[in-house]
């Protein structure tokens, strides 16, 4: 995976230099800032140097090894701002590479005739032809060979994002579950990083996401995507909401130690809870929405009475209570705390009451918060029930599920990915489960969405969508299962359709 992930930084900053370079053929002449970055270019950096002059293995490519050393040593921030900086023709970075790797055909590929832009935030654009899609989309397929310095591009029937770490041949209509044929829609009303967001309870077009700046903003997906209603009554950062079942109303927590009820259809905050610490993750009951379960920063999980807003129980634990999950059933809440554990809690549907039953510590000497526990009542691999867990190191866990043993956990297969700065979420993939591997989805800092199959030993990555321009913090599927909700931490919300299986 460390290899993976160095191959692909290259490949990011190989890309900027050479769109810079076509951008000068382009316009015949280059501008001033083209020439202030190659003379910062061309300024003697002791870092460069000490990376070229590093000994290599003997059994390594020294032309590969050079390049790559060299292209490490390189500043990643300022390939990012040449992108931001980047214009040609109106046109940004990633439009104009978009267009200068477009197959030979492009005129007769079918093309959607909707899609839209960060510009017009929740509307509908009509696509005049394939060439402003090939701008619009930005999601690619194309992979750098630095071997032998030569890029070869993988395209498609369609522009979506299939970049995959295997190289078996596929039959010919062969379509994965893992395509997506590019933007639905994209909500960029937001000033503040979306720190979560969530499709609503058996809800295809139902979306609803918090933001750092203490509000909650209710959108429809459907044609046309639009704002319904934005919530606002936090002081801090949402932490984290939840639907009710019939999705008329939302419990939200936050930083500024309380939990807001929020009646959808007036959008006004019905009531407020008070607490002594920050709330950090919130559940309704999945069969009785009267008990509402919050884990604070306090070590404490308390059940709240939905209509009185009364405590009814609560329960201590070693560390902050970062995230939690019920099951289908409603009798076991799984939680992840501040030092990387995972309890299994024991819950009376009736009278509310907790009682702890398994604890899994992690086996990492570095302790780092768990920022996603989700249940699945059902696997393939594991023949039942499972829970997915990821903590802010980049470890994601998968977990068995003894529901007649309360909940008992057991690991079933684990995959380290690189560490991480901002608590970034992952999901589980419903309709890629269905296939023999075991798919999860998760954001990443490097403003990339992946796919991850935890069953491969090696290239475990599978897929990645290219979109955001900054650190990819949340991700959640509608109902359908045919969109994907992305968020980053610039406030920008994308959602992707998923391509048609056959």
């Amino acid at each position: 995976m460390a290899e993976d992930t160095i191959t692909n930084n290259c490949s990011k900053e190989g890309g900027a230099t050479e769109t810079e370079n076509n951008n000068n053929c382009v316009n015949g002449t280059g501008n001033g800032t083209n020439k202030i970055n190659i003379e910062k270019a061309n300024v003697k950096d002791p870092e460069i140097f000490s990376c070229l002059l590093q000994p290599a293995t003997s059994d390594s490519d020294l032309d590969y090894v050079g390049i790559r050393r060299f292209l490490l040593a390189r500043k990643a921030e300022s390939g990012f701002h040449c992108r931001l900086d980047w214009r040609c023709n109106g046109k940004g970075y990633v439009a104009y590479r978009n267009y200068i790797r477009r197959p030979r055909n492009w005129e007769n590929l079918q093309i959607p005739s909707h899609s839209s832009t960060p510009g017009n935030s929740g509307r509908w654009i009509s696509t005049p032809s394939p060439l402003s899609h090939l701008f619009e989309l930005e999601s690619w397929n194309s992979s750098k060979d630095l071997r032998s310095g030569t890029l070869a591009s993988n395209h498609r029937t369609s522009f979506s994002s299939s970049m995959s770490d295997s190289d078996r041949p596929r039959r010919q209509g062969d379509e994965p579950a893992y395509s997506f044929v590019g933007m639905h829609c994209i909500f960029d009303q937001c000033k503040a990083a979306v720190t979560v967001l969530k499709f609503g309870h058996m809800s295809s077009d139902l979306l609803a996401y918090g933001a750092s700046d203490g509000t909650l903003t209710v959108c429809t997906v459907t044609e046309p995507p639009s704002v319904i209603k934005q919530l606002k009554g936090h002081s801090k950062d949402v932490t984290d909401f939840d639907f009710s079942s019939n999705n008329q109303y939302i419990a939200s927590s936050s930083m500024d130690k309380t939990v807001r009820v929020w009646e959808l259809l007036k959008g006004l905050c019905i009531r407020v809870i008070y607490g002594v610490s920050s709330q950090m993750c919130i559940r309704f009951h999945p069969v009785n929405n009267n008990f509402l379960s919050v884990g604070n920063a306090n070590k404490e999980i308390t059940v709240f009475n939905f209509s009185t807003g009364r405590i009814i129980t609560k329960s201590v634990f070693d560390g902050a209570v970062t995230s939690m999950d019920h099951d289908h059933a409603g009798q076991l809440i799984f939680c992840g705390d501040a030092q990387g554990c995972i309890y299994s809690i024991s819950m009376d549907s009736h009278t509310g009451a907790l009682s702890r039953s398994h604890r899994h510590r992690s086996s990492n000497k570095q302790k780092c918060p768990v920022t996603t526990v989700q249940y699945r009542s059902f696997s393939l691999l594991a023949g039942g029930p499972v829970l997915l867990t990821c903590t802010q190191d980049g470890s994601l866990s998968f977990f068995s599920v003894a529901l007649e043993v309360q909940g008992y956990l057991t690991l079933r297969c684990s995959l380290k990915l690189s560490p991480r700065i901002h608590s970034i979420r992952a999901s589980f993939c419903p309709l890629l489960s269905l296939d023999k591997g075991e798919y999860i989805v998760a954001g990443s800092e490097d403003s990339n969405v992946y796919f991850y199959d935890l069953t491969r030993p090696r290239h475990t990555c599978v897929n990645k969508l290219q979109g955001h321009r900054f650190p990819v913090i949340g991700v959640a599927w509608n109902h359908g299962e045919n969109l994907l909700a992305s968020s980053d931490l610039y406030g920008v919300v994308i959602v992707w359709k998923r391509a048609k299986t056959s």
